[in-house]
């Protein structure tokens, strides 16, 4: 019992190699392998498919990222610059004609307004206590008188606000003249015909400004190959004069046609309501030089009907539409005149140098000389549209017929703005001592001639002279501003 219990409690006997047996192992691969001749070429093609794989990648990867088989560097080249010089000529007729448009506008409703106030009926129904004439004197004086100042600040307006955008504050300060006729009060009338006056040379300025350098862009665009161009050198001397030439020529035949613009107020409404000629000029009896003043014993009252106040809304509605129409047209389609790098280097400029650059463009004798033609180049569009027109056009033919003196005086104008052309053959001086002569026979003959009131047959005579005097007037400009782009501009590049 001993024993059999001690044989219970005995620890069984430590296993021997012979009782061990080893857990199932899986077979090596060498053994697999050996066993199945397969699995070699199943490795294989696993191999194979991996390097096709990556190789097909970096295959399609440089056909995505590398160069095309059939790209032409030098063909896009062309294709990019060509479309650079398309948006250059779009940025030139885009503000030629909002220039067209901002002058036809204003001068069309300041003609208007002038006649409409002439008229004794109009003034007492309408604006019985308010002194309308002497508005209408202030209102020309802030017009004319107020530029003389515009030489101290119009070159620290462009370096402030830029050519563009002083050229689109110019335009937006003439839509505000044309809002000021919807309510027609001196503290109306008077502070938006100053500020036309302080707005008239920074336009013009911005916008001659603009004309030459879209002209150097079209220039470096032609010639993008050259050295001095792609280092941003300046160009050399006159080489840009071709481009200025023909889009000068461009904006003047555009802006010329601002005159044809401003008469269609009148065409369309306002001749509606004038008397004939036999009732307006029934006391006048002497016209041109033998007449004193300007239109003596032309009747007071030119209106038959008095326009309705709802018809002359719709028609400064119109104005006012179009006013805005040309500061969409400088804020959209007129791209920037300078890149931002130029931009950089303008404003680098000081206040002090850039106040004292009108003065120091003085210093060239050239256009010390061009000076009394710039003071005419504006009396003589002043004189056709007031001394001629009245004196001797409407003194003939009728206030009906002034419109249509006009419109041949405007188209005249536009149409001769391509004799500019000539300047790309001849020497610049030949047109603008042209347009000088033409304009020194046309006063011969005006002072020696005189017309007979109320004498339509001498309606052919007078047309030719505004004809004649379009063509004079735009010899003149373009001669001036192609004459003065001699200079290079202060950030010009040629």
């Amino acid at each position: 019992m001993g024993a059999g219990f001690g044989g219970a409690n005995r620890a069984p006997p430590p296993p021997t190699s012979d009782t061990i047996q080893a857990p199932p192992t899986a077979p090596r691969p060498e053994a697999a392998m050996e066993k199945d001749p397969s699995c070699y070429q199943d490795a294989t093609k696993t191999v194979a498919g991996n390097g096709l794989g990556a190789e097909g990648t970096e295959a399609q990867l440089d056909d995505f990222v590398g160069a095309h088989p059939e790209y032409n560097e030098e063909e896009e080249e062309q294709k990019y610059f060509r479309r650079k010089r398309l948006g250059v000529v779009k940025n030139v007729l885009a503000a030629s004609l909002a220039g067209t448009l901002t002058y036809g506008v204003y001068l069309g409703l300041l003609q208007m307004q002038l006649i409409l106030h002439y008229d004794e009926t109009y003034r007492e129904v309408k604006y019985s206590n308010i002194q309308l004439e002497d508005i209408d004197r202030k209102v020309l004086m802030g017009i004319n008188v107020t530029p003389v100042a515009a030489l101290l600040y119009t070159p620290v307006l462009i370096r402030f606000f830029g050519t563009k955008w002083a050229m689109f504050l110019a335009v937006g300060i003439y839509a505000l003249f044309v809002s000021s006729n919807y309510w027609e009060r001196y503290y109306t009338l008077v502070p938006s015909a100053v500020a036309i006056g302080v707005a008239i040379v920074p336009l013009w300025a911005s916008m001659g400004n603009y004309i030459t350098r879209m002209a150097q862009k079209y220039y470096e665009y032609v010639n993008y190959k050259e050295e001095h161009v792609q280092e941003q050198q300046r160009a050399p001397r006159g080489a840009c004069n071709t481009y200025v030439i023909i889009f000068q020529t461009i904006f003047y035949a555009c802006f010329h046609l601002s005159f044809v613009c401003a008469q269609m107020p009148m065409l369309f409404f306002l001749n509606n309501y004038l008397y004939q000629l036999n009732h307006t000029l029934f006391g006048v009896k002497h016209c041109g030089t033998l007449s004193h003043g300007t239109l003596a014993g032309f009747n007071k009252t030119v209106l038959q009907s008095l326009p309705r106040s709802v018809n002359l809304i719709i028609v400064e509605s119109a104005l006012m539409a179009a006013a805005f129409l040309a500061m969409l047209m400088v804020l959209v389609l007129c791209g920037s005149a300078y890149r931002p790098t130029e931009e950089i280097d303008l404003r680098s400029i000081g206040w002090g140098n850039i106040f004292q650059l009108p003065f120091k463009h003085m210093r060239d004798y050239r256009l010390r000389h061009l000076f009394p033609l710039f003071i005419y180049s504006g009396f003589e569009v002043l004189f056709v549209c007031t001394g001629f027109s009245l004196n001797y056009g409407v003194c003939a033919l009728g206030l009906e017929k002034l419109a249509y003196l006009l419109m041949a005086y405007g188209f005249s104008a536009s149409a001769c703005s391509s004799l500019a052309l000539c300047m790309l053959r001849l020497r610049r001086q030949i047109p603008l001592l042209a347009g000088a002569l033409v304009h020194a026979a046309l006063l011969v003959t005006l002072f020696c001639w005189a017309p007979e009131p109320r004498h339509l047959v001498q309606a052919p005579l007078l047309y030719t002279i505004a004809v004649l005097w379009g063509m004079g007037s735009t010899l003149n400009k373009t001669g001036i501003s192609n004459k003065e782009q001699d200079r290079p501009t202060v950030a010009g590049s040629c």
